[in-house]
C-alpha cells in the first residue's frame, strides 16, 4: 500500500494514523518532495474510477493563478497540470489492493482492507 502524503495536512496525518493503527504495511510518499509522474497519476485515476479533475485542489492559490476551466480540461491536461504543480494534488491518496482512495474523510481508507 502507498500513501501520497503531506505531513502538514491534518487529514493526511489522520489517514496515515488509521493505516498504522490497522497494522497495514505502507510506503509513505511525501509527494511535495517526490512528486508523482504523469504515469503514476494516470494509474491513480484509473484505480479511482473518476476523472482526473477529482484530484485537483481548486482552493489552492496556484489553481486560481492558473485561471483554468477545470471542466474543459481532459485527463491528460489535468495530469500535466498536477505534474507541473504538485501542490494541486488532492491529499491524501492511498493506493492498494487494486484500488485508490482519497482520504477525505480519512475513514475512506478503511475500504482498502475491510
Amino acid at each position: 500500500m502507498r500513501i501520497f502524503h503531506n505531513p502538514r495536512c491534518s487529514k493526511s496525518r489522520q489517514t496515515l494514523q488509521l493505516i498504522v493503527e490497522a497494522q497495514q504495511e505502507i510506503e509513505v510518499i511525501e509527494y511535495l518532495q517526490n512528486p508523482p509522474t504523469a504515469q503514476e497519476l494516470r494509474s491513480v485515476v484509473e484505480l479511482l474510477g473518476h476523472p482526473a479533475s477529482c484530484l485537483v485542489r481548486t482552493g489552492e492559490a496556484v489553481f486560481r493563478e492558473l485561471d483554468v476551466d477545470l471542466a474543459a480540461l481532459g485527463d491528460d491536461a489535468v495530469i500535466e497540470m498536477i505534474v507541473d504543480h504538485p501542490i494541486l494534488m488532492q491529499r491524501p491518496i492511498v493506493v492498494g489492493n487494486g484500488m485508490a482512495i482519497i482520504g477525505r474523510p480519512p475513514e475512506n481508507v478503511l475500504q482498502l482492507w475491510s
